[in-house]
């Protein structure tokens, strides 16, 4: 079986780096299940991927709801992005069904409604930005308007970090992932690890 690669296996030691001062924490979360969900908000098949996934899918334009270690984005009128751990087999471990196989299994029940339920896990990394100046550091390369009182845990939103399209989630109060385009993944960590040169120790 061939050994997994994250399009940023080869930063590790350069996050850790500059994540010694204590003020920022940069890092990968390799191989994130990642599902695309498009469905009516209104429909059966919505209510029965609610509670497939133990949260109601959010209806607020840029709301994010956490259910267990499950992470739900709303991404537009009818589209989410449901991201949970890594589901990679493991050579001779046998595995149950997926949460794509759980997400299309609930909505196959509501016939009639139009849903899609896409794997998307192979498009995207997760770069975690914390720590106490993770928001100046976000500033630096996005337009968005990230004070706490805006952008703040339970927030997401499709937006430009230094001309990269990424989804940017507001976690806690001083963490956020950056779900970025793999083909982009390169780009993206060498712009952070640039700009926070100013906040390391």
């Amino acid at each position: 079986m061939a050994e997994r690669r994250s399009p940023l296996a080869g930063f590790a030691a350069r996050f850790a780096a500059a994540s010694a001062g204590g003020r920022l924490r940069l890092a990968e979360l390799p191989f994130l299940t990642q599902i695309d969900v498009r469905v009516d908000p209104g429909s059966r098949a919505a209510e029965r991927i609610g509670r497939a996934l133990g949260a109601p899918l959010p209806a607020e334009p840029g709301g994010a709801v956490r259910s267990g270690d499950l992470t739900v984005l709303w991404l537009g009128p009818d589209e989410w992005l449901v991201v949970g751990p890594d589901e990679g087999e493991d050579e001779g471990e046998a595995r149950g069904p997926g949460l794509c196989d759980l997400l299309a299994e609930a909505a196959a029940g509501s016939a009639g409604d139009h849903v899609s339920v896409v794997d998307v896990s192979a498009q995207r990394t997760t770069l975690v930005v914390g720590g106490v100046s993770s928001r100046d550091l976000l500033a630096h390369g996005c337009s968005l308007d990230l004070h706490p009182r805006v952008f703040g845990p339970g927030r997401c939103a499709q937006t430009l970090l230094a001309r990269a399209q990424v989804v940017l989630a507001a976690r806690d109060a001083d963490e956020f992932w950056v779900l970025c385009r793999a083909s982009f993944a390169a780009y993206t960590a060498e712009w952070l690890l640039d700009a926070a040169t100013e906040y390391v120790a």
